[in-house]
């Protein structure tokens, strides 16, 4: 219970930090850079998953096919 207390305390604090850091130009630029290279992980990401996805539903309507094809 201790642990969880700290954690939150520490979240807590560092939305504050986060918060005042904001208010300045430099963190402005920071978050926002921050925020961009966010952004353009997170679309890389999707574009792996979507592009996987895509490789694996082929081989597996090919997969059916197969099967099909062989009359079972």
């Amino acid at each position: 219970m201790k642990n969880i207390l700290w954690l939150a305390l520490g979240v807590a604090l560092g939305f504050v930090v986060a918060h005042q850091v904001n208010q300045t130009a430099e963190g402005k630029r920071f978050f926002s850079d921050l925020d961009k290279r966010t952004k353009g992980f997170t679309e890389s990401v999707v574009d792996g998953y979507r592009e996987r996805e895509s490789e694996l539903r082929a081989v597996l309507s090919d997969a059916g096919d197969a099967i099909t094809s062989t009359g079972r």
